[in-house]
């Protein structure tokens, strides 16, 4: 352990904790392998249950949006990693605590300056954990490989063999705004994403 490049002197030991009273937990970002998140996640929660450092540990998250995807017309919902790469977690930062988190395979380190960790400010926990106030259900954004200004050809529905210009997406509904030309004017017809392909 001796090549870790952290300075002692600024993570609390146990004796200074039970000094002052059991400190609040803070979170932290870590930088883990990408496309291993859950396995770190997991191995994580083992070590805390194995090493009985439970007290010092919170939640650990990773970051997800839930996305609608559509094929062949039919609707399936998958989770998609914010921040590929990073997981959050929650703890009290000590010597203990310290090692087991950097000792697990697939853990970079804590972001931070210069080897030391640095919690996070309550803005960015709001705005990584997605937890507004306002927001009462997560909504679920629909994954649509368009963009506004495309040139499109409608498949099916009563336009069916149009082409026209994208020129709004709802994300939320898989909506879009198609501007097309009916008896030589430009109409916006909205349609489903799925109905129409890019050309």
């Amino acid at each position: 352990m001796d090549d870790l490049d952290i300075d002692n002197s600024k993570i609390p030991s146990r004796d200074d904790e039970a000094a002052s009273g059991k400190p609040d937990m803070l979170w932290y970002v870590l930088k883990v392998q990408s496309n291993r998140e859950r396995t770190i996640r997991d191995a994580l929660l083992r070590r805390i249950k194995r090493d009985h450092l439970d007290e010092y540990f919170g939640e650990i998250i990773i970051p997800t949006e839930r996305i609608v995807e559509t094929k062949s017309g039919k609707k399936r919902v998958r989770e998609q990693r914010l921040y590929p790469g990073y997981i959050m977690i929650q703890m009290i930062l000590n010597d203990d605590s310290w090692y087991l988190v950097r000792d697990t395979g697939g853990v970079g380190d804590f972001t931070g300056s210069a080897g030391k960790p640095i919690p996070m400010r309550e803005e960015e926990i709001v705005r990584m954990l997605g937890q507004e106030e306002t927001k009462e259900e997560e909504p679920t954004k629909v994954k649509i490989n368009l963009g506004v200004g495309d040139t499109v050809k409608i498949g099916e529905g009563t336009f069916e063999s149009f082409e026209g210009s994208i020129e709004a997406i709802d994300d939320a509904s898989g909506k879009i705004s198609v501007l097309i030309e009916i008896f030589g004017r430009p109409t916006p017809v909205e349609l489903e994403h799925w109905q129409v392909e890019k050309i």
